[in-house]
């Protein structure tokens, strides 16, 4: 019997291996679920990229629906994102607020004076505290938020002409349906 225990420990970790391949087949690696989605958006105040003596909060923000999209200069895929967001940040029909998330404020600058500024206003999070509190996981991430400031859709990765059009388009047409 004594024998037999190194070869069903064997089986059992080839069992788990063969369940987890089939699991990745059969679901969305890049989806997270998000426990602020219907929930309102974590309390912020964080000062302005280009303006660093002006903040904008939570309360700053209500009124109208925006696309907080979260990224850094640091962040490879975020690169990859760029171009999809010049090309497509006018289209939105939302504000797209960029949160530079665990970055240097004049790498960003520069970086956003390289590759073009897509957003309507920059947030620093250099500490990283509000992007804790929002769950973020790695830049980029978006957060489609209502305009009573409530959480509706989180995407986690880069934003592609795909997902936009399947994934981000019918959210932010849906913000319409939603009762308050």
């Amino acid at each position: 019997m004594s024998r037999l225990l190194p070869f069903i420990g064997f089986v059992l970790v080839v069992a788990l291996l063969i369940f987890g391949l089939r699991w990745n087949r059969t679901h969305d690696m890049n989806w997270v679920p998000s426990p602020l989605i219907d929930k309102p958006a974590p309390e912020f105040t964080l000062p302005l990229l280009y303006d660093s003596t002006k903040t904008v909060s939570r309360q700053d923000l209500l009124g109208q629906p925006y696309l907080l999209n979260v990224f850094g200069s640091w962040c490879v895929t975020c690169q990859d994102e760029h171009p999809v967001l010049m090309a497509h940040a006018k289209k939105f029909g939302v504000r797209l607020i960029g949160m530079d998330w665990k970055d240097d404020p004049d790498t960003a600058k520069r970086w956003l004076a390289q590759f073009g500024n897509p957003y309507d206003t920059i947030l620093v999070d250099a500490d990283g505290k509000a992007g804790i509190d929002f769950g973020v996981y790695g830049a980029p991430e978006t957060f489609l938020v209502d305009a009573q400031g409530v959480v509706r859709y989180k995407h986690i990765g880069n934003l592609t002409p795909e997902n936009i059009e399947r994934e981000l388009k019918p959210a932010i047409a849906q913000l319409g349906k939603v009762q308050p």
